[in-house]
């Protein structure tokens, strides 16, 4: 599991001997994460069954952004907890196998950050050109702004697919690569996010009479900021273990397992609920259904 969700981190002989975990460890491990992972996606699927119910959430290119964030949380987090499964009954995967579900799991790690930037890109010109949102932001345009996404990502991870066709995961060129990547791909994107706040920042001193829009815009442009930090924590988790393996490398089986809830699992969680229920008419839809489900189940 260590080795498929953390390549970048080295391994030895020795780490390899302190990775082994007792059998009721790794069942109890798994136990937790099936229960988070059918936790967490059942209450996102609740916001996605929401969205679909009322139709003016699917014509609104803000909550159709929203609702591809969710449902692209929802695979990343079903592939994986898979493959941690995987890893725990087999301790031998098909590397076709392997690689399909690595492709995939990087390709919706990609979408999270890019989509957070089209939804900030989208609250910017809501206030500083909301005579032309109407026309700028229109919902085949947001439509192709999401399959963009797709092909943009796919783009980033093809010759990564092609490598590893020859090589193996901890080749230092793919490491080098996806170090400078990383770099350029988050730095424009939190560029753009800091671009946006100053610019609604400015438009919300210079416009006294919508305060209260543009200061709600700002608000939301610092929640996608602090929705970019939870998705950073799975690009920097292999530094953290480094520093962590130099210290604790006696507990860096159970270290491992708890980086990776944090980084990989607990943010699919915290990032559409955070930005689902501060929208006032979103939430008193989800809340309903939240509601009636748990009087049916109960």
């Amino acid at each position: 599991v260590f080795y498929l969700l953390f390549p970048q981190v080295p391994m030895n002989e020795t780490t390899v001997v302190i990775l082994q975990d007792t059998f009721a460890s790794a069942v109890a491990k798994n136990v937790l994460l099936v229960v988070l992972g059918l936790t967490i996606n059942y209450i996102n699927g609740i916001l996605i069954h929401t969205y679909r119910k009322h139709q003016i959430f699917y014509t609104n290119p803000r909550y159709i952004l929203f609702a591809h964030l969710v449902l692209n949380d929802m695979l990343q987090l079903f592939l994986t907890i898979a493959l941690v499964m995987l890893s725990s009954i087999s301790h031998d995967i098909l590397c076709h196998v392997c690689l399909i579900f690595m492709c995939a799991l990087v390709l919706t790690s990609h979408n999270t950050p890019i989509n957070l930037t089209v939804m900030a890109v989208e609250c910017y010109i809501a206030v500083c050109f909301p005579l032309h949102h109407a026309q700028l932001c229109t919902i085949q345009r947001t439509y192709a702004l999401i399959g963009g996404i797709g092909a943009m990502t796919t783009l980033i991870i093809l010759p990564d697919i092609i490598i590893l066709r020859e090589i193996v995961f901890d080749h230092p060129v793919i490491m080098l690569k996806r170090d400078v990547q990383y770099i350029v791909y988050l730095s424009g994107v939190w560029f753009i996010l800091i671009y946006t706040y100053c610019h609604i920042f400015f438009a919300a001193q210079a416009a006294k009479s919508s305060a209260h829009k543009s200061k709600k815009a700002r608000n939301t442009i610092l929640l996608h900021g602090f929705q970019l930090l939870l998705c950073m924590l799975s690009y920097v988790d292999h530094f953290l273990l480094r520093v962590l393996m130099i210290w604790f490398l006696q507990y860096i089986v159970h270290i491992t397992f708890a980086v990776y809830v944090v980084t990989m699992v607990l943010p699919r969680l915290i990032s559409p609920i955070l930005y689902g229920l501060r929208d006032k008419v979103f939430r008193e839809h989800f809340t309903k259904y939240l509601v009636c489900t748990v009087i049916i189940k109960g």
